[in-house]
Order: structure tokens, then sequence, then C-alpha cells
């Protein structure tokens, strides 16, 4: 019963430390998270940029002494998994100083695997299925993100190129209109008889 517990409270603490968030990174800006880590937690970040200018943007991950553990330049989805190697703040930013125009909207997810020692390696075999079960969700529900933003991007492509066609298609009526009356008005002055007095 004691392990049973245990799994379900750290199946609620691993589901609490994986979290979802949606940001808006204005032109010329960036913004930074945090995570407080202990040597040998493990934190995954995964992102994807969801709309705004050419659909990327600049990742990076800074170690407590501010020092770049991983880089991503100008990507528009990514994945960058760390493993601590001292206890601190580990800061991560996404930065869209190099567009001086485009807002970009990012959509990521923050997972992170508490390090548990050797000493706790013997796992009842409930508790190692609820942690299958929990990575096995949170896979499930990344997925499910990066759906939505899919969707969202090909929707606003659709709906941008059905506006164009429309206006295209006015223009192209209006055009044959006045090509029209042109031709008629044109045709017609041949048969006008002219008189001179």
């Amino acid at each position: 019963m004691a392990h049973l517990f245990l799994c379900l409270l750290s199946l609620s603490f691993f589901l609490h430390f994986a979290s979802s968030h949606l940001i808006e990174v204005a032109a010329a800006k960036k913004e930074c998270f945090f995570e407080d880590l202990h040597v040998n937690d493990q934190m995954t970040v995964t992102y994807q940029v969801g709309g705004g200018g050419h659909l990327d943007i600049d990742f990076w991950i800074l170690n407590p002494e501010g020092n770049a553990i991983k880089k991503n330049l100008r990507y528009s989805t990514g994945t960058s998994t760390i493993t601590a190697e001292q206890d601190g703040r580990h800061e991560y930013c996404f930065s869209n100083q190099m567009s001086s125009i485009a807002d970009k909207i990012v959509s990521f997810n923050v997972h992170g695997v508490i390090y548990v020692g050797e000493a706790d390696d013997v796992v009842a075999p409930i508790e190692r299925e609820i942690r299958l079960l929990a990575h096995g969700l949170t896979s499930v529900k990344d997925e499910q993100e990066y759906i939505v933003v899919r969707e969202r991007t090909h929707r606003n492509t659709a709906e941008s190129t059905n506006s164009r066609v429309k206006w295209w298609s006015i223009l192209q009526t209006i055009v044959l209109f006045s090509v029209v009356a042109w031709q008629v008005y044109y045709l017609k002055s041949f048969f006008e008889v002219k008189r001179v007095i």
C-alpha cells in the first residue's frame, strides 16, 4: 500500500513538473525562464514556433554560471535535453532579436526527470508501469500540442491563400467587364454614321 501511495505521489509530481506554455515573443526581444535543478536532474525543453515571420526563433539553455549548454539558432521546432552537472538555476531563453518587425508565437513544453539514486533502483512492478504510463501520457500530450500548432499554421496559410484568390478573382472580373465595355464602345463606333454638315 505504501508503494502504491509513493507511486501515485511520484506520478502527480511528474505530471506537475511537465508543463506547457504558449508565449508571444515581441520583435527584437527575448523571453527567458528558469528551472532549479540538482546534480544529475534531467530537463527537456520542446518548442515550436506557431506564427510570425519566417517561423524561426533562437533558443539556448544556460547553466548557473551563465555558459550556454545548448544553442539552436533560427529553428522552427526543436528539442533540447540537458543533464545538470551542478546544482543551481538553469535558464532557457527564446530570442526574437534577429527580427525587427514580426512577433513570434512559441509553444513549448518543459519536462523534468528527477534523479533517483542507485539505492532506489529496486522498484515495484506497479511503480514501473506507472512511470511508463506517465511517460506515454506526456508523449501523447506533446504530440497533441504539436498537432494543434501545425493545424493553426496550416489554417492561417489556407485562409491567406483563399483571401488572395478571392481578391484576384474580383480584379479579373473588373478587368473583364472593363474590356467588354471598351470593346462594345469601340465596335459601336464603327457602325455610327458620321455626317458632315
